[in-house]
């Protein structure tokens, strides 16, 4: 999965106009009681694992003190163990300037649904008890530290949020999450993301439609279904023809439909999402829901919270009401 969004763009949007003063009033608050302490206080770690429990506690509180940066991993996600090892490194180097949580997904459910993640490895930062996304996927490290720190001069230049400067070596260590057996589940999906890393499209439809059968709700495969679907349906297209074809026949919703397709594989989102929104307009009975479905098929494979999805979302509800 490639990295998004690995800017900073947005953050002052998603915070300032709320949280900027009660973020410097708790920050100063919070110093001047470290400083009260003295040398009692014990060293923070800089790596903690974040559970739904200690969410509030771990995340929220602290957040208002450093910025704290959230993987949301899985144990059968190689990738997403490697990126938490790489940000671990990376938490020591900074010395505090933000603190590293990571939240297993399988066990925390309810975190990875409220901050809408679509897979893993995915990275969110909170500041100042805001939540704002930074990449999703692996990265090259200079990108990763690139995002770090545009995020270190946010909360210091917004918030007045500036972390502490932590020895790494006196910081308490992180305990590794204890190994646990993996659920059939968990078994099918990483199954369906090997056949579509693969190749075999039939096999991973198949296995996804297996997760989504005993889990509704998993957003993972529902992601990997779409892209696996998609594939199919382009697999051995030839775009000029089936671009000739939709050009010459604006009526024709199969040939609209096989359109859009290549459109969305070829990163032209906006051109496939308008071309079936044109096709709703056009058309009535069973051809106007062949359109409309195969568009909800398209919003899954960008993601829900994409800003083409939400406009082509708002233009098709003006077509149908």
């Amino acid at each position: 999965m490639q990295p998004r969004n690995m800017s900073m763009s947005g953050v002052v949007d998603l915070a300032a106009l709320k949280a900027a003063g009660e973020a410097k009033a708790k920050a100063e608050e919070a110093r001047a009681q470290r400083q009260g302490a003295g040398d009692a206080a014990p060293a923070s770690p800089l790596v903690i694992e974040v559970t739904e429990a200690t969410f509030e506690s771990d995340v929220l509180e602290r957040s208002a003190e450093v910025p704290v940066v959230i993987s949301f991993w899985a144990d059968q996600a190689e990738q997403s163990k490697q990126l938490n090892a790489t940000l671990e490194r990376l938490a020591g180097e900074y010395r505090g300037r933000f603190v590293l949580a990571t939240a297993e997904v399988y066990a925390n459910q309810m975190l990875f649904q409220q901050f809408g993640v679509q897979g893993v490895p995915a990275v969110f930062a909170v500041l100042a008890g805001q939540a704002m996304p930074l990449f999703q996927g692996s990265a090259p490290e200079d990108q990763i530290t690139e995002v770090l720190d545009q995020l270190v001069l946010v909360a210091e230049q917004r918030f007045g949020i500036v972390g502490p400067d932590v020895d790494p070596g006196a910081a308490e260590p992180a305990e590794p999450a204890p190994p646990r057996p993996a659920t059939p589940q968990e078994l099918a999906l990483s199954a369906a993301h090997e056949a579509l890393d693969a190749g075999d499209l039939g096999g991973a439809v198949q296995a996804y439609t297996n997760v989504l059968a005993d889990e509704p709700a998993n957003l993972e495969a529902k992601l990997g279904l779409a892209q696996a679907q998609l594939l199919s349906r382009v697999q051995g297209a030839d775009p000029q023809a089936v671009r000739a074809a939709a050009a010459g026949a604006p009526g024709d919703v199969d040939a609209q439909l096989a359109a859009a397709d290549l459109d969305l594989v070829g990163g032209h989102v906006e051109d496939a999402f308008g071309r079936l929104v044109d096709t709703v307009r056009r058309t009535a009975g069973d051809d106007r829901d062949a359109a409309r479905l195969r568009l909800l098929e398209l919003f899954e494979v960008i993601g829900p919270d994409d800003p083409r999805v939400v406009a082509a979302r708002t233009a098709l509800a003006r077509v149908l009401f």
